[in-house]
Parts: C-alpha cells; sequence; structure tokens
C-alpha cells in the first residue's frame, strides 16, 4: 500500500513552492506592465528606445500572463492531488464518512436491498470508493454495485480492468486528480445531442463573407489613410460588418453559448485522455478503451475544442465583441469553426465522455485496493451455488478494528443464531455487500473469496408503510415471497433473512419460519437465516439439501459482557437479554 502521508507532505511542500512561484510572478507582470506604461509614454514624447522597450516590455508581459495561467493550472492540480490522498488517508482512518457525495439519490425504489445492504446512502459501498465527478460517472457506479450478476465473463473482464488501474496507483491517483477538476454531478449530454442533432446548418455565403468582407474593408482603410478613399468608405463597410453581426446574433448566440460555458471541462478532459493513452494498460477492456481514444484522437480534437471554448469565452468583454466583430467578423469564424469541429467529432463526443464515465467507476473501484492492506480478487465458480471465503471482513470497518471470519457455503440452508449484539446481522451483510463488490469487479477484503454469481435478496432492515396500508410484518411477508417466486425461476439465489417473521407472535412466527425456510431450500439457492428461536435449529432439509446451524456466542469477563465476533458451528446455547437489559437498568 502507497504511504500517503509522505505522499500527502511532498505535495503540501510542492504547494508551497507553487505559490511562492505565483506570487514572484504577479510581482513580475505588475512591474513588466508598469514598465511598458512609462516607455510607451516616452516614445510618445520622442524618445525613440521607449518605443522599443515598451514593445519588448508587452512581450515580457504577455509571457508571463501565459506563464501564470499555466501555473494557476499547475496550483489547481497539485490541490485537486492532495485532496484525492487525504481522501485516501479519509478511507482508511474511517472519516470517509463525511464524504459530500453518498449516492442516497442514486437509490432506486424497485431494490429493497439497498435498504438493507449499505449500498447507497449514507456510511455506503458507494460513500466509501466513489470518485466520480460526473453525472454519467455516478449512474454507472451506482449501476455497477448491484445485487444483480452480470454474465461472469463480463464480471472477469472488468475485474481485470480495475486490478490493471490498481497495479498503476500514480497514474490512478493523476486520473482521479484531473477528474476532480471537473464540477461536480457535471452533466454533458445535453451538449452532445447539440452535437450530433443541431437544427443550424452551416451556410457557405456566410463562411465566404466572413472572409472577404474584413479583406475589403481593410483594403478600403489602407486606401483611405493613403489618400486615395475617403474614409467614409471603409467605416461604412466597418459598420456593415458590425450591423451583420447583429442580424446573426441569435443564430450565433444559439451555437456558441452552451460551449461558451465549458472551456475548463474540456481541457480537463483533454489532459484525462492525454494522460490516460500516454499509460501502458495490460487489461483487454482498458486497451479497447486506449485504443479507441488513441484511434479517434480524442485528446487532441478536445484540445480544438476547448480553445476555441476560451476563444468564444472571449464573447463576454462587450468591448472585445464590438471590435473582433466590427474588425474581422469573430462570430462567423468562430461559428465556421463549431461547424467544422462538429463535422469531424461531433458524433464522437458522446461516445469519449462515456468511455470517461466508466473510468470513473473503474477507478472509484479500485480505491478499495489502495486503502486496505488484505484484499484478494474474487474467483468465479461455475455449476451449483458457492460461496467460499477466508478472513473476510467488511470494507466499511476500519481495517483494525474488523473481526475475519470464514464462508464455506453451498446449496442449502445455513440457521444463525446467537445472542443480541453478537455479530449476526452483520456477518450477513458482510457476505452480501463482498458479493456485490465482486459483481462490481471490485476486490473484497478477504485472504480469497470464490463464488457462483448470484442473484442477492435481503429481509433485513424491514419496515411498515402507513401509506399503502402495510404493517412491518405483511412487509416481510411480501419480501420472502419475492424470494419465493424468484427461487422458482431455477437460477443461482444467495438469500439473507435476519430475524425471520420477527413482527409476530412467536408461535405463528416459528411455523411460519419453518415453511419459509423449507421452501426456500432448493439446489440453486444458498440460504443464510438469522433467528432467536432456537425451535428453528431442529428443521428437517424437505429433500437431500442441508440445513446447518451456526452461531455467535458472548462471554463475561470482569461482570462485563463480551463479544469475539466469530462464527463457530453448531447452534447457540446462550443468551444475553437479561443481561442487557439489566446493564439498562429495566432488570435488577
Amino acid at each position: 500500500m502507497l504511504d500517503f502521508k509522505t505522499m500527502r507532505g511532498e505535495g503540501l511542500a510542492k504547494l508551497q513552492n507553487l505559490k511562492k512561484h505565483q506570487q514572484r510572478l504577479v510581482l513580475l507582470r505588475t512591474c513588466s506592465f508598469l514598465i511598458m506604461i512609462f516607455a510607451f509614454a516616452a516614445g510618445w514624447d520622442g524618445h525613440i528606445w521607449g518605443i522599443f522597450l515598451g514593445i519588448l516590455m508587452l512581450a515580457a508581459f504577455i509571457a508571463l500572463v501565459r506563464r501564470h495561467q499555466r501555473l494557476g493550472l499547475s496550483l489547481l492540480l497539485t490541490e485537486s492531488q492532495l485532496a484525492c490522498l487525504q481522501a485516501c488517508l479519509d478511507r482508511i482512518s474511517g472519516k470517509w464518512r463525511a464524504f459530500p457525495d453518498d449516492g442516497q439519490d442514486l437509490r432506486q425504489k424497485d431494490r429493497p436491498q439497498e435498504a438493507d445492504l449499505p449500498i447507497l446512502g449514507p456510511a455506503s459501498l458507494y460513500q466509501y470508493l466513489t470518485s466520480a465527478r460526473t453525472k454519467a460517472g455516478r449512474q454507472r457506479l451506482s449501476q455497477l454495485l448491484s445485487p444483480y450478476p452480470e454474465a461472469a465473463d463480463s464480471i472477469r473482464q472488468r475485474q481485470k480492468a480495475v486490478k490493471g488501474l490498481s497495479a498503476q496507483p500514480e497514474t490512478m491517483l493523476q486520473l482521479e486528480a484531473l477528474g476532480h477538476l471537473l464540477p461536480a454531478k457535471a452533466d454533458f449530454a445535453e451538449f452532445c445531442t447539440m452535437m450530433e442533432h443541431t437544427a443550424i446548418q452551416p451556410k457557405k455565403i456566410l463562411r465566404l463573407l466572413s472572409f472577404v468582407l474584413p479583406v475589403i474593408s481593410f483594403l478600403t482603410l489602407g486606401l483611405a489613410f493613403a489618400g486615395r478613399l475617403d474614409l467614409t468608405i471603409p467605416g461604412l463597410l466597418f459598420s456593415l460588418q458590425l450591423l451583420l453581426t447583429f442580424l446573426l446574433l441569435r443564430r450565433s448566440q444559439a451555437l456558441l453559448a452552451p460551449l461558451m460555458a465549458l472551456p475548463q471541462e474540456f481541457a480537463i478532459y483533454e489532459k484525462l485522455f492525454a494522460s490516460f493513452t500516454a499509460a501502458d494498460w495490460q487489461s483487454p477492456l482498458l486497451q479497447n478503451f486506449h485504443h479507441e481514444l488513441r484511434s479517434d484522437q480524442a485528446a487532441e480534437n478536445l484540445k480544438k475544442l476547448a480553445a476555441l471554448a476560451d476563444k468564444i469565452v472571449m464573447r463576454r468583454n462587450i468591448f472585445f465583441f464590438l471590435a473582433a466583430n466590427t474588425a474581422v467578423l469573430f462570430d462567423l469564424h468562430c461559428t465556421a469553426r463549431m461547424f467544422r469541429w462538429q463535422a469531424q467529432s461531433g458524433e464522437k463526443l458522446r461516445r469519449w465522455l462515456s468511455v470517461w464515465a466508466e473510468l470513473e467507476a473503474l477507478l472509484s473501484l479500485a480505491n478499495a485496493a489502495l486503502t486496505r492492506k488484505t484484499v484478494c480478487w474474487p474467483e468465479f465458480l461455475e455449476g451449483t451455488p458457492q460461496l467460499q471465503g477466508k478472513d473476510i471482513t467488511p470494507l466499511l470497518i476500519e481495517e483494525e478494528k474488523a473481526v475475519p471470519n470464514d464462508a464455506h457455503f453451498t446449496a442449502g440452508t445455513c440457521i444463525i443464531t446467537g445472542s443480541n449484539m453478537s455479530g449476526k446481522t452483520t456477518y450477513m451483510r458482510t457476505l452480501a455487500t463482498s458479493a456485490i463488490l465482486a459483481y462490481a469487479g471490485a476486490p473484497v477484503c478477504a485472504k480469497s473469496f470464490s463464488l457462483t454469481p448470484m442473484r442477492v435478496f435481503t429481509s433485513i432492515h424491514v419496515s411498515d408503510d402507513l401509506s399503502k396500508g402495510i404493517s412491518t410484518f405483511y412487509a416481510e411477508i411480501l419480501r420472502i415471497r419475492q424470494m419465493v417466486e424468484a427461487s422458482k425461476e431455477g437460477t443461482p439465489l444467495f438469500l439473507c433473512i435476519d430475524e425471520i417473521f420477527k413482527g409476530t407472535n412467536s408461535a405463528d412466527r416459528i411455523t411460519g419460519a419453518a415453511e419459509a425456510i423449507k421452501r426456500l431450500t432448493t439446489p440453486h439457492t444458498i440460504t443464510l437465516v438469522t433467528t432467536h428461536d432456537f425451535e428453528l435449529c431442529d428443521l428437517k432439509s424437505p429433500n437431500d439439501l442441508p440445513i446447518v446451524n451456526c452461531h455467535f456466542e458472548e462471554y463475561y469477563q470482569d461482570d462485563k459482557i463480551h463479544f469475539d465476533f466469530k462464527l463457530k458451528p453448531g447452534r447457540c446455547h446462550t443468551t444475553n437479554a437479561k443481561y442487557l437489559l439489566n446493564m439498562a437498568g429495566i432488570l435488577s
């Protein structure tokens, strides 16, 4: 694992040096400007050296301004790199729960698993992992963190890409830092649509006028200064250019205004693609992206678009707008360049940006490999359902505090008993979220982890719905029914049920739970059920599949309750409810 603290210290030192350099440039720029003013003033008074010195200082001033702009970008990038390094440190220390983007807005109502498992929302997998900034990248990451796996080959291909990114951590952090310069939740879909289907078409006559009129205007101006023409003629021609600009203003604004808002964004995309294509990638998926961006010259074309956007931004200055259009029909030249870029690359832009959205999601998934000492790359099995793992820990608990557990499950049912707070629910959630991470292509916090791709269904955090007249108990019945119906399809399932039918009386709960468990014990299903009802530990399988028992337990030391949070075979024989009630002062 990288030494993020040392890297951050080096980054802070670099930032301080850049700021000192920036202060020197500001001083030099100010001095060159003042000298230029006094030099031209001396030239105006007849001192010829003043003209030459003024021109020299003007050139120096322009060079210093450009240097200052480049330095400003270096400052922003360094600050972004520091933010990415701090995010890695926060993931390690547990401060990641304060990250502003928790993906709450990306939750899907038709996925109750997202209410049961920490996939999206506060203190979730998404919040821990995400480094995505664009709207498309955020959506892609939320799609990958799905309880419904894709085909195993697709997962393996994505896993190789995530592994390839994590194998080049410095390049990975560089890409993340550049990506963080994009605005939060940036969305370019509307601009891409405009590039693909603009209602305004280029006109050759306007393109011709944009060259011919300025040439004629300046020729007549030269002749006027030479005394060959009246000054009124070039004055009328320049006025005609400005009038033409205003007549075409609505057309120009419709084309140029959307780009005028995005100069920095496309400059960042150009640097992102240049950085990505400069690296050597080994995974097939990353190689495909690399080949596509290189063959399309995405970085070069976006650099042209960003340069055009920089020029268009100058239209915001009313004096420049009037002067440039009066002199050279500036708007017509910009729209012509816009049409040319659109014809060459307009239909490719959406695909380029979607490549970055995919890379944002893959970079986010790779963050687990950068911030955990013990991770493995899951193996995907074929055939009947299996879930095997050694020393599995939850990603969302600090590594030093997490208690590892093993998993050895095949088709059948495991009844998990144990006292309150002993770790039953955490264990189920750890296995379910580890499976979801594996399906996304991310590493899993374990020494080894292998599984058959199985759809994950849960009944853990079930609540009532007063608006629909649904009680907690009935809501749980609906969850169990969904599992029963899914099991009839014959696809592999991983089912996690916490405190089965806890919303009703003990007699009905035991009867209903026993029947539900028997129905969910199928050849293509791994079912985990936690319960306090020891009667369920004696269930017999309705077929040849096993119904086994595992448990968590507590121990007492110095009149205090302790938990080791380790899964053990067999049923639990202890309870701690009375002890906890006594601790709370309810019993004495």
